[in-house]
Protein backbone atom coordinates (compact mmCIF):
# COMPACT_ATOMS: atom_id res chain seq x y z
CA UNK A 1 0.00 0.00 0.00
CA UNK A 2 1.53 3.35 -1.09
CA UNK A 3 1.18 6.04 1.52
CA UNK A 4 -0.80 9.33 0.59
CA UNK A 5 1.67 11.72 1.43
CA UNK A 6 4.76 11.37 -0.88
CA UNK A 7 8.28 11.84 1.30
CA UNK A 8 9.60 15.23 1.20
CA UNK A 9 13.96 15.51 0.77
CA UNK A 10 15.70 16.97 3.66
CA UNK A 11 16.77 20.32 2.63
CA UNK A 12 20.65 20.87 1.02
CA UNK A 13 22.61 22.56 3.94
CA UNK A 14 24.81 24.88 2.79
CA UNK A 15 27.83 26.61 4.95
CA UNK A 16 30.79 28.18 4.15
CA UNK A 17 34.17 28.68 5.98
CA UNK A 18 36.15 31.85 4.79
CA UNK A 19 40.22 32.24 5.83
CA UNK A 20 42.79 34.69 4.91
CA UNK A 21 45.88 33.03 4.74
CA UNK A 22 47.50 35.52 2.44
CA UNK A 23 45.14 38.70 3.24
CA UNK A 24 48.25 40.86 2.95
CA UNK A 25 47.99 39.91 -0.73
CA UNK A 26 44.36 40.61 -1.19
CA UNK A 27 42.78 36.90 -0.88
CA UNK A 28 40.18 35.09 0.71
CA UNK A 29 39.87 31.53 0.85
CA UNK A 30 36.17 30.03 0.68
CA UNK A 31 35.48 26.36 1.21
CA UNK A 32 31.24 25.96 0.36
CA UNK A 33 30.31 22.62 1.48
CA UNK A 34 26.49 21.06 0.58
CA UNK A 35 25.15 18.23 2.33
CA UNK A 36 21.68 16.34 1.67
CA UNK A 37 22.28 16.38 -1.88
CA UNK A 38 20.20 14.15 -4.52
CA UNK A 39 20.23 15.32 -8.11
CA UNK A 40 22.60 13.84 -10.61
CA UNK A 41 24.56 17.38 -10.88
CA UNK A 42 25.25 20.59 -9.18
CA UNK A 43 25.77 24.15 -10.90
CA UNK A 44 27.36 26.38 -8.76
CA UNK A 45 27.60 30.25 -9.79
CA UNK A 46 28.93 33.62 -8.94
CA UNK A 47 26.41 36.99 -9.58
CA UNK A 48 27.66 39.03 -12.04
CA UNK A 49 26.57 42.43 -10.19
CA UNK A 50 25.43 43.88 -7.15
CA UNK A 51 21.74 45.10 -6.20
CA UNK A 52 21.75 48.37 -5.74
CA UNK A 53 24.74 49.01 -8.62
CA UNK A 54 23.34 48.89 -12.09
CA UNK A 55 26.28 47.47 -14.04
CA UNK A 56 27.24 43.82 -14.93
CA UNK A 57 30.68 43.79 -12.97
CA UNK A 58 31.65 39.96 -13.88
CA UNK A 59 32.20 39.00 -10.12
CA UNK A 60 33.73 35.56 -11.43
CA UNK A 61 36.90 37.12 -12.83
CA UNK A 62 38.34 37.01 -9.49
CA UNK A 63 37.73 33.64 -8.78
CA UNK A 64 40.74 31.25 -8.53
CA UNK A 65 41.79 27.86 -8.17
CA UNK A 66 38.40 26.47 -8.05
CA UNK A 67 37.91 22.54 -7.05
CA UNK A 68 35.44 20.08 -6.03
CA UNK A 69 35.76 17.16 -3.84
CA UNK A 70 32.95 14.84 -1.47
CA UNK A 71 35.10 13.38 1.53
CA UNK A 72 38.25 14.23 0.50
CA UNK A 73 38.26 12.61 -2.95
CA UNK A 74 38.30 14.99 -6.03
CA UNK A 75 35.10 15.59 -8.39
CA UNK A 76 35.23 17.47 -11.69
CA UNK A 77 34.49 20.87 -11.63
CA UNK A 78 33.87 21.93 -15.06
CA UNK A 79 33.40 25.32 -16.16
CA UNK A 80 30.66 26.11 -18.54
CA UNK A 81 30.06 29.26 -18.85
CA UNK A 82 31.51 32.80 -17.45
CA UNK A 83 30.07 32.36 -14.07
CA UNK A 84 28.98 28.90 -13.40
CA UNK A 85 30.98 25.71 -12.42
CA UNK A 86 29.35 22.01 -13.25
CA UNK A 87 29.80 18.98 -11.11
CA UNK A 88 28.55 15.38 -11.56
CA UNK A 89 27.29 14.28 -8.26
CA UNK A 90 25.54 11.07 -9.11
CA UNK A 91 25.42 8.99 -5.98
CA UNK A 92 26.63 12.02 -4.17
CA UNK A 93 25.15 13.40 -1.28
CA UNK A 94 27.57 15.53 0.02
CA UNK A 95 30.27 18.36 -2.10
CA UNK A 96 32.77 20.73 -0.53
CA UNK A 97 34.09 23.37 -3.24
CA UNK A 98 37.02 25.53 -2.68
CA UNK A 99 38.33 28.41 -4.42
CA UNK A 100 40.14 31.75 -3.86
CA UNK A 101 38.72 35.15 -4.39
CA UNK A 102 41.31 38.20 -5.45
CA UNK A 103 39.96 41.36 -3.38
CA UNK A 104 41.94 44.66 -3.90
CA UNK A 105 39.02 47.20 -5.30
CA UNK A 106 37.66 49.15 -2.20
CA UNK A 107 34.41 50.66 -2.79
CA UNK A 108 31.01 50.54 -1.52
CA UNK A 109 30.19 47.62 -4.53
CA UNK A 110 33.49 45.49 -4.27
CA UNK A 111 35.64 43.46 -2.11
CA UNK A 112 39.04 44.38 -0.61
CA UNK A 113 41.20 42.41 2.05
CA UNK A 114 44.23 43.33 2.92
CA UNK A 115 46.38 43.16 6.49
CA UNK A 116 44.12 46.01 8.31
CA UNK A 117 40.82 44.24 7.32
CA UNK A 118 38.36 42.66 4.88
CA UNK A 119 35.30 44.13 3.04
CA UNK A 120 33.30 41.58 2.17
CA UNK A 121 31.12 42.81 -0.52
CA UNK A 122 29.21 39.31 -0.87
CA UNK A 123 27.60 39.11 -4.42
CA UNK A 124 31.41 38.91 -5.36
CA UNK A 125 32.52 36.43 -2.67
CA UNK A 126 29.87 33.43 -2.47
CA UNK A 127 29.24 31.07 -4.63
CA UNK A 128 25.17 30.21 -4.98
CA UNK A 129 24.27 26.81 -5.89
CA UNK A 130 21.62 26.95 -9.33
CA UNK A 131 17.74 26.55 -8.07
CA UNK A 132 18.69 26.80 -4.41
CA UNK A 133 18.60 30.92 -3.89
CA UNK A 134 15.51 30.15 -1.54
CA UNK A 135 18.14 27.97 0.76
CA UNK A 136 19.40 28.91 3.97
CA UNK A 137 23.48 29.30 4.74
CA UNK A 138 25.71 29.68 6.99
CA UNK A 139 28.91 31.09 6.77
CA UNK A 140 31.98 30.88 9.67
CA UNK A 141 34.54 33.24 9.24
CA UNK A 142 38.27 32.64 10.86
CA UNK A 143 40.16 36.14 11.44
CA UNK A 144 43.18 36.79 10.45
CA UNK A 145 45.84 37.63 12.98
CA UNK A 146 44.48 40.35 15.43
CA UNK A 147 41.08 40.51 14.14
CA UNK A 148 38.48 40.61 16.20
CA UNK A 149 35.64 42.28 14.88
CA UNK A 150 32.95 41.59 12.25
CA UNK A 151 30.45 44.52 11.52
CA UNK A 152 27.13 42.98 9.39
CA UNK A 153 23.38 42.37 9.33
CA UNK A 154 23.75 39.03 9.25
CA UNK A 155 22.15 37.57 12.19
CA UNK A 156 24.73 35.31 14.43
CA UNK A 157 24.52 31.91 15.49
CA UNK A 158 24.40 30.94 19.10
CA UNK A 159 26.03 34.61 20.17
CA UNK A 160 29.20 33.57 17.52
CA UNK A 161 30.15 36.73 16.17
CA UNK A 162 32.43 35.05 13.97
CA UNK A 163 29.49 32.56 12.32
CA UNK A 164 26.36 34.18 10.85
CA UNK A 165 23.54 33.26 9.13
CA UNK A 166 21.04 33.98 5.68
CA UNK A 167 17.45 32.46 5.39
CA UNK A 168 17.97 32.69 1.72
CA UNK A 169 20.55 33.97 -0.83
CA UNK A 170 18.87 37.67 -1.25
CA UNK A 171 19.75 38.25 2.18
CA UNK A 172 22.84 36.99 1.89
CA UNK A 173 23.93 38.90 -0.91
CA UNK A 174 22.07 41.78 0.55
CA UNK A 175 24.38 42.06 3.74
CA UNK A 176 28.07 42.73 3.40
CA UNK A 177 30.62 42.05 6.03
CA UNK A 178 33.56 44.00 7.47
CA UNK A 179 36.53 42.23 9.33
CA UNK A 180 39.00 43.28 11.57
CA UNK A 181 39.30 46.16 13.88
CA UNK A 182 37.36 48.80 13.24
CA UNK A 183 36.08 51.40 15.51
CA UNK A 184 32.13 50.75 16.50
CA UNK A 185 30.28 52.13 18.21
CA UNK A 186 25.97 52.31 18.47
CA UNK A 187 23.09 53.69 19.50
CA UNK A 188 19.44 53.22 19.74
CA UNK A 189 16.13 55.03 17.30
CA UNK A 190 12.77 54.55 18.80
CA UNK A 191 13.24 50.67 19.74
CA UNK A 192 15.69 49.81 16.10
CA UNK A 193 19.51 49.10 17.34
CA UNK A 194 22.31 51.25 15.00
CA UNK A 195 25.65 50.12 15.19
CA UNK A 196 28.16 51.57 12.92
CA UNK A 197 31.95 50.39 11.81
CA UNK A 198 34.23 53.18 11.39
CA UNK A 199 37.03 51.62 9.06
CA UNK A 200 40.05 53.99 8.49
CA UNK A 201 40.21 56.52 11.36
CA UNK A 202 39.14 59.79 11.11
CA UNK A 203 38.36 63.19 12.95
CA UNK A 204 34.53 61.83 13.71
CA UNK A 205 32.87 62.80 17.12
CA UNK A 206 30.85 59.95 17.98
CA UNK A 207 28.63 60.89 20.12
CA UNK A 208 27.68 63.85 18.11
CA UNK A 209 27.05 61.35 15.19
CA UNK A 210 24.92 59.88 17.20
CA UNK A 211 22.46 63.09 17.87
CA UNK A 212 22.33 63.84 14.13
CA UNK A 213 22.26 60.34 13.02
CA UNK A 214 19.36 59.86 15.35
CA UNK A 215 17.86 62.75 13.90
CA UNK A 216 18.47 61.67 10.69
CA UNK A 217 16.76 58.55 10.88
CA UNK A 218 13.34 59.94 12.90
CA UNK A 219 12.78 61.86 10.06
CA UNK A 220 12.60 59.60 7.71
CA UNK A 221 10.78 57.09 10.05
CA UNK A 222 8.16 60.12 10.14
CA UNK A 223 7.61 59.81 6.23
CA UNK A 224 7.02 55.75 6.45
CA UNK A 225 5.29 55.48 9.60
CA UNK A 226 7.58 52.63 10.96
CA UNK A 227 11.03 51.53 10.97
CA UNK A 228 11.10 47.95 9.90
CA UNK A 229 14.63 46.89 11.17
CA UNK A 230 15.62 45.65 14.69
CA UNK A 231 18.68 46.75 14.19
CA UNK A 232 20.48 48.31 11.33
CA UNK A 233 24.38 48.22 10.27
CA UNK A 234 26.31 51.47 8.79
CA UNK A 235 29.78 50.44 7.55
CA UNK A 236 31.62 53.41 6.97
CA UNK A 237 35.40 53.42 4.99
CA UNK A 238 37.17 56.64 5.42
CA UNK A 239 40.27 57.25 3.37
CA UNK A 240 42.15 60.20 2.35
CA UNK A 241 39.92 60.83 -0.37
CA UNK A 242 36.56 58.81 -0.33
CA UNK A 243 32.46 59.11 -0.99
CA UNK A 244 29.35 57.44 -2.49
CA UNK A 245 27.51 54.46 -0.65
CA UNK A 246 25.52 51.26 -1.73
CA UNK A 247 22.45 50.43 0.35
CA UNK A 248 20.94 47.10 1.70
CA UNK A 249 17.71 45.82 3.44
CA UNK A 250 19.48 46.43 6.79
CA UNK A 251 22.64 47.91 6.03
CA UNK A 252 24.56 50.32 4.27
CA UNK A 253 27.88 50.97 3.44
CA UNK A 254 29.39 54.41 3.32
CA UNK A 255 32.49 56.41 1.32
CA UNK A 256 33.47 59.16 3.82
CA UNK A 257 36.69 61.03 3.69
CA UNK A 258 38.49 60.90 7.02
CA UNK A 259 38.85 64.63 7.76
CA UNK A 260 35.94 65.69 6.30
CA UNK A 261 33.70 65.80 9.84
CA UNK A 262 35.08 68.93 11.49
CA UNK A 263 34.06 71.08 8.59
CA UNK A 264 30.37 72.30 8.28
CA UNK A 265 30.02 71.15 4.91
CA UNK A 266 31.82 68.23 4.67
CA UNK A 267 30.26 66.98 8.17
CA UNK A 268 26.39 67.64 6.45
CA UNK A 269 27.84 66.04 3.38
CA UNK A 270 28.56 62.91 5.52
CA UNK A 271 25.14 63.42 6.72
CA UNK A 272 23.23 63.61 3.82
CA UNK A 273 25.02 60.46 2.75
CA UNK A 274 23.79 59.38 5.47
CA UNK A 275 20.05 60.38 4.56
CA UNK A 276 20.48 58.84 1.10
CA UNK A 277 21.22 55.49 1.91
CA UNK A 278 19.48 55.19 4.88
CA UNK A 279 16.29 56.05 2.93
CA UNK A 280 16.88 53.11 0.61
CA UNK A 281 15.70 50.77 3.53
CA UNK A 282 12.30 51.84 2.30
CA UNK A 283 12.70 53.25 -1.12
CA UNK A 284 13.88 50.44 -3.61
CA UNK A 285 15.08 47.79 -1.10
CA UNK A 286 11.33 47.48 -0.17
CA UNK A 287 9.19 49.82 -2.19
CA UNK A 288 10.85 48.74 -5.54
CA UNK A 289 9.88 49.02 -8.64
CA UNK A 290 8.49 45.65 -10.09
CA UNK A 291 11.78 44.62 -12.12
CA UNK A 292 14.28 44.51 -9.04
CA UNK A 293 13.04 41.52 -7.33
CA UNK A 294 13.64 38.57 -7.37
CA UNK A 295 16.43 39.49 -8.80
CA UNK A 296 18.41 37.70 -11.85
CA UNK A 297 21.89 37.32 -10.46
CA UNK A 298 23.11 36.34 -13.94
CA UNK A 299 21.52 39.34 -16.06
CA UNK A 300 20.90 42.78 -16.19
CA UNK A 301 16.96 44.02 -14.52
CA UNK A 302 16.04 46.59 -16.44
CA UNK A 303 13.69 49.13 -15.17
CA UNK A 304 12.71 52.81 -16.47
CA UNK A 305 11.95 54.03 -12.20
CA UNK A 306 15.52 54.46 -11.04
CA UNK A 307 14.17 58.34 -11.33
CA UNK A 308 11.84 57.28 -8.30
CA UNK A 309 14.46 54.64 -6.79
CA UNK A 310 17.41 57.01 -7.04
CA UNK A 311 16.63 60.16 -8.02
CA UNK A 312 13.74 60.81 -5.20
CA UNK A 313 15.95 59.44 -2.58
CA UNK A 314 18.22 62.16 -3.39
CA UNK A 315 15.68 64.66 -3.06
CA UNK A 316 15.05 63.50 0.46
CA UNK A 317 18.50 63.27 1.54
CA UNK A 318 18.87 66.90 1.79
CA UNK A 319 15.09 67.37 2.69
CA UNK A 320 15.36 65.35 5.26
CA UNK A 321 18.69 67.27 6.94
CA UNK A 322 16.04 70.68 6.51
CA UNK A 323 12.87 68.40 8.34
CA UNK A 324 15.64 67.25 11.13
CA UNK A 325 16.51 70.89 11.61
CA UNK A 326 20.38 70.12 10.23
CA UNK A 327 20.59 72.49 8.09
CA UNK A 328 18.84 75.65 7.20
CA UNK A 329 16.06 76.44 4.89
CA UNK A 330 18.89 78.29 2.59
CA UNK A 331 21.16 75.03 3.26
CA UNK A 332 18.39 73.50 1.38
CA UNK A 333 17.74 75.72 -0.63
CA UNK A 334 21.39 75.97 -2.18
CA UNK A 335 21.48 72.18 -2.64
CA UNK A 336 18.74 72.21 -4.89
CA UNK A 337 19.93 75.11 -6.51
CA UNK A 338 23.11 72.42 -7.05
CA UNK A 339 20.65 70.02 -8.51
CA UNK A 340 18.98 72.26 -11.10
CA UNK A 341 22.40 73.66 -12.15
CA UNK A 342 23.68 70.27 -12.89
CA UNK A 343 21.23 69.20 -15.03
CA UNK A 344 20.45 72.28 -16.94
CA UNK A 345 24.02 73.09 -17.63
CA UNK A 346 24.55 69.53 -18.96
CA UNK A 347 23.61 69.20 -22.83
CA UNK A 348 22.43 65.89 -22.47
CA UNK A 349 19.41 66.72 -20.59
CA UNK A 350 18.23 67.98 -23.89
CA UNK A 351 19.01 64.30 -25.00
CA UNK A 352 17.93 61.83 -22.86
CA UNK A 353 14.81 61.35 -21.52
CA UNK A 354 14.97 60.69 -17.76
CA UNK A 355 13.06 56.85 -17.41
CA UNK A 356 15.43 56.28 -20.69
CA UNK A 357 17.99 57.46 -18.07
CA UNK A 358 17.14 54.71 -15.64
CA UNK A 359 16.72 51.76 -18.53
CA UNK A 360 20.01 52.63 -19.84
CA UNK A 361 21.54 52.79 -16.47
CA UNK A 362 23.58 49.45 -17.43
CA UNK A 363 25.29 50.41 -20.55
CA UNK A 364 25.28 54.05 -20.04
CA UNK A 365 24.96 55.49 -16.69
CA UNK A 366 27.61 53.11 -15.15
CA UNK A 367 29.95 53.50 -18.50
CA UNK A 368 30.27 57.06 -18.68
CA UNK A 369 32.51 57.94 -21.68
CA UNK A 370 34.04 61.54 -22.83
CA UNK A 371 30.89 62.55 -24.64
CA UNK A 372 28.36 61.23 -21.98
CA UNK A 373 27.72 64.35 -20.94
CA UNK A 374 26.30 65.55 -24.06
CA UNK A 375 24.37 62.50 -24.26
CA UNK A 376 22.47 61.65 -20.99
CA UNK A 377 21.22 63.09 -17.61
CA UNK A 378 21.91 61.19 -14.22
CA UNK A 379 18.30 59.63 -13.09
CA UNK A 380 19.84 61.12 -10.10
CA UNK A 381 20.11 64.40 -10.68
CA UNK A 382 17.17 65.08 -12.88
CA UNK A 383 15.30 62.65 -11.15
CA UNK A 384 15.46 65.18 -7.46
CA UNK A 385 14.58 67.83 -9.55
CA UNK A 386 11.18 66.02 -11.05
CA UNK A 387 10.68 65.30 -6.92
CA UNK A 388 10.98 69.07 -6.17
CA UNK A 389 8.45 69.89 -9.25
CA UNK A 390 6.40 66.68 -7.52
CA UNK A 391 6.14 67.78 -3.98
CA UNK A 392 5.47 71.17 -4.83
CA UNK A 393 2.95 70.14 -6.89
CA UNK A 394 1.18 68.11 -4.60
CA UNK A 395 1.40 70.28 -1.72
CA UNK A 396 0.09 73.63 -3.67
CA UNK A 397 -3.02 71.46 -5.40
CA UNK A 398 -3.84 69.31 -2.09
CA UNK A 399 -4.02 73.06 -0.57
CA UNK A 400 -1.15 71.81 2.36
CA UNK A 401 -2.96 68.97 3.06
CA UNK A 402 -0.69 65.81 1.39
CA UNK A 403 2.86 66.24 0.20
CA UNK A 404 5.42 64.09 -1.59
CA UNK A 405 5.42 62.02 2.03
CA UNK A 406 2.19 60.84 1.27
CA UNK A 407 2.54 59.32 -1.49
CA UNK A 408 5.47 57.59 -0.33
CA UNK A 409 3.92 56.07 2.38
CA UNK A 410 0.97 55.23 0.49
CA UNK A 411 2.88 53.44 -2.28
CA UNK A 412 4.86 51.68 0.82
CA UNK A 413 1.84 49.99 2.68
CA UNK A 414 0.01 49.43 -0.49
CA UNK A 415 2.70 47.43 -2.44
CA UNK A 416 5.61 46.54 -0.29
CA UNK A 417 3.30 45.64 2.98
CA UNK A 418 -0.31 45.33 1.46
CA UNK A 419 0.33 43.27 -2.30
CA UNK A 420 3.75 41.79 -1.25
CA UNK A 421 5.58 42.77 -4.69
CA UNK A 422 6.93 46.14 -6.80
CA UNK A 423 4.80 48.77 -8.46
CA UNK A 424 4.49 49.39 -11.84
CA UNK A 425 5.31 52.64 -13.99
CA UNK A 426 1.48 53.29 -14.22
CA UNK A 427 0.88 52.34 -10.55
CA UNK A 428 3.24 54.80 -9.24
CA UNK A 429 2.18 57.92 -11.81
CA UNK A 430 -1.41 57.24 -10.26
CA UNK A 431 0.08 57.19 -6.42
CA UNK A 432 0.94 60.87 -7.65
CA UNK A 433 -2.53 61.35 -9.07
CA UNK A 434 -4.09 60.18 -5.95
CA UNK A 435 -2.81 63.05 -3.98
CA UNK A 436 -2.51 65.36 -6.45
CA UNK A 437 -5.72 65.26 -7.00
CA UNK A 438 -5.57 65.01 -10.95
CA UNK A 439 -4.04 63.29 -13.50
CA UNK A 440 -0.04 64.02 -14.60
CA UNK A 441 -0.30 63.18 -18.41
CA UNK A 442 1.31 66.29 -19.32
CA UNK A 443 3.79 66.02 -16.62
CA UNK A 444 4.84 62.54 -17.32
CA UNK A 445 5.21 63.57 -21.54
CA UNK A 446 7.18 66.35 -20.90
CA UNK A 447 9.49 65.90 -18.08
CA UNK A 448 9.74 61.70 -17.74
CA UNK A 449 9.04 60.13 -21.09
CA UNK A 450 10.18 64.01 -23.35
CA UNK A 451 12.23 66.31 -23.62
CA UNK A 452 10.72 69.63 -22.65
CA UNK A 453 12.51 72.45 -21.04
CA UNK A 454 11.81 72.44 -17.02
CA UNK A 455 9.13 75.89 -16.14
CA UNK A 456 10.76 75.95 -12.62
CA UNK A 457 9.41 78.80 -12.15
CA UNK A 458 5.79 77.34 -12.34
CA UNK A 459 6.58 75.21 -9.45
CA UNK A 460 8.45 77.51 -7.35
CA UNK A 461 5.78 79.84 -7.90
CA UNK A 462 4.07 77.91 -5.36
CA UNK A 463 6.00 78.30 -2.75
CA UNK A 464 7.03 82.22 -3.45
CA UNK A 465 10.60 81.52 -5.13
CA UNK A 466 11.54 82.18 -8.38
CA UNK A 467 14.85 80.69 -9.86
CA UNK A 468 17.04 83.74 -10.97
CA UNK A 469 19.66 82.95 -14.08
CA UNK A 470 22.94 85.26 -12.50
CA UNK A 471 24.79 84.36 -15.96
CA UNK A 472 21.60 85.81 -18.52
CA UNK A 473 23.04 89.19 -19.19
CA UNK A 474 26.64 88.06 -19.31
CA UNK A 475 28.63 88.11 -22.87
CA UNK A 476 31.70 86.05 -21.74
CA UNK A 477 33.31 84.23 -24.92
CA UNK A 478 33.97 80.60 -24.68
CA UNK A 479 35.86 77.74 -26.50
CA UNK A 480 32.85 75.11 -25.32
CA UNK A 481 35.78 72.64 -23.83
CA UNK A 482 36.07 71.45 -20.36
CA UNK A 483 39.58 71.04 -19.27
CA UNK A 484 42.24 69.46 -17.03
CA UNK A 485 44.94 71.00 -14.98
CA UNK A 486 47.35 69.72 -17.79
CA UNK A 487 45.44 71.82 -20.39
CA UNK A 488 43.81 68.99 -22.11
CA UNK A 489 40.33 68.82 -23.19
CA UNK A 490 38.15 66.59 -21.62
CA UNK A 491 34.51 67.12 -22.96
CA UNK A 492 33.75 69.11 -26.18
CA UNK A 493 30.38 70.63 -25.64
CA UNK A 494 27.40 70.09 -27.58
CA UNK A 495 26.73 72.73 -30.35
CA UNK A 496 29.67 75.52 -28.84
CA UNK A 497 32.45 76.72 -30.24
CA UNK A 498 34.98 73.53 -30.12
CA UNK A 499 32.02 71.09 -31.43
CA UNK A 500 31.56 73.06 -34.52
CA UNK A 501 34.78 73.74 -35.52
CA UNK A 502 36.86 70.67 -34.68
CA UNK A 503 38.69 70.99 -31.01
CA UNK A 504 38.46 67.26 -30.13
CA UNK A 505 38.94 65.38 -26.41
CA UNK A 506 42.72 64.39 -25.64
CA UNK A 507 44.07 67.99 -27.29
CA UNK A 508 46.24 69.59 -25.66
CA UNK A 509 45.88 73.04 -25.83
CA UNK A 510 48.95 75.14 -26.17
CA UNK A 511 48.94 78.28 -27.42
CA UNK A 512 45.51 80.85 -28.14
CA UNK A 513 46.47 82.98 -31.44
CA UNK A 514 50.13 82.44 -30.98
CA UNK A 515 50.02 83.38 -27.15
CA UNK A 516 51.55 80.05 -24.99
CA UNK A 517 49.23 79.23 -22.45
CA UNK A 518 49.70 79.60 -18.85
CA UNK A 519 46.48 79.98 -17.36
CA UNK A 520 43.56 78.89 -18.77
CA UNK A 521 41.10 81.02 -17.06
CA UNK A 522 42.82 83.90 -19.25
CA UNK A 523 43.37 82.38 -22.54
CA UNK A 524 40.51 84.49 -23.72
CA UNK A 525 41.11 87.32 -21.95
CA UNK A 526 40.48 90.56 -24.17
CA UNK A 527 38.57 88.41 -26.59
CA UNK A 528 34.63 89.13 -27.66
CA UNK A 529 31.77 86.63 -28.87
CA UNK A 530 32.02 86.22 -32.62
CA UNK A 531 36.16 86.37 -32.57
CA UNK A 532 38.24 83.61 -34.68
CA UNK A 533 41.07 82.22 -32.60
CA UNK A 534 43.74 80.34 -33.97
CA UNK A 535 44.12 77.43 -31.25
CA UNK A 536 46.97 75.44 -31.50
CA UNK A 537 46.94 72.34 -29.72
CA UNK A 538 48.69 69.07 -29.51
CA UNK A 539 46.88 66.32 -31.33
CA UNK A 540 48.37 62.63 -30.81
CA UNK A 541 51.64 63.83 -30.95
CA UNK A 542 51.12 66.35 -33.94
CA UNK A 543 51.00 70.13 -33.47
CA UNK A 544 47.98 71.42 -35.12
CA UNK A 545 46.24 75.28 -35.26
CA UNK A 546 42.63 75.24 -35.61
CA UNK A 547 40.65 78.12 -36.32
CA UNK A 548 37.81 79.06 -34.12
CA UNK A 549 34.74 81.38 -33.97
CA UNK A 550 34.10 82.31 -30.30
CA UNK A 551 30.79 81.34 -29.43
CA UNK A 552 28.82 83.25 -26.16
CA UNK A 553 29.53 81.00 -22.52
CA UNK A 554 26.04 79.87 -22.72
CA UNK A 555 26.24 78.10 -18.87
CA UNK A 556 23.66 78.87 -16.23
CA UNK A 557 24.39 79.98 -13.09
CA UNK A 558 20.99 80.16 -10.75
CA UNK A 559 19.71 81.00 -7.55
CA UNK A 560 16.34 80.38 -5.45
CA UNK A 561 14.60 83.57 -4.20
CA UNK A 562 11.54 85.01 -2.50
CA UNK A 563 9.17 86.60 -4.81
CA UNK A 564 8.14 89.89 -3.60
CA UNK A 565 5.02 89.98 -1.68
CA UNK A 566 4.31 86.42 -1.55
CA UNK A 567 0.53 85.47 -0.67
CA UNK A 568 -0.47 83.26 2.18
CA UNK A 569 -1.16 80.33 0.23
CA UNK A 570 2.45 80.78 -1.00
CA UNK A 571 4.13 81.21 2.34
CA UNK A 572 1.60 78.09 3.15
CA UNK A 573 3.02 75.74 0.52
CA UNK A 574 6.75 77.17 2.10
CA UNK A 575 6.10 76.63 5.60
CA UNK A 576 4.76 72.98 4.70
CA UNK A 577 7.83 72.04 2.17
CA UNK A 578 10.22 73.33 3.81
CA UNK A 579 9.26 72.70 7.63
CA UNK A 580 9.59 76.19 8.75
Amino acid sequence: MTSAFAAVPAPVKISYNVTFPEAQAHYADIEMTLTGLAQPSLEVKMPVWAPGSYLVREFAKNIESLSANTKGKALLATKINKNTWKINTTGISSVTVKYKVYAFELSVRTSFIDASHAFLSTTGIFLYPKGMVSSPSTVHIKPYKDWNKVSTSLEPVNGDIFTRTAPNYDILYDSPIEIGTQDVFDFDVDGTHYEVAMYGGGNYDKERLKVDMAKVIRAEVAVFGENPNKHYTFIVHNKQRNGGGLEHLSSTVLGASRDQYTSPGGYRGFLSLVAHEHFHLWNVKRLRPIALGPFDYDNENYTTNLWIAEGFTAYYQNLILRHADISTPQDYLNDMTGDVNTVENQPGTRVQPLAESSFDAWIKGYRPNENSYNTGISYYDKGAVVGMLLDLEIINDSNGKYSLDNVMKYMYDTYYKGKKRGYTDAEFKAGFEKFAGKKLDDFYAKYINGLDAIDYNKYLNYAGYKLVDNLADTQEPSLGVFTNSRKIITTVLRGGAGWVDGLNVNDEITAVDDTPVTDMGAILKGKKVGDKVNVTVTRDGQRMVIPVTLQRNNAYKYSITEIENASPKQLAVRKKWLKL
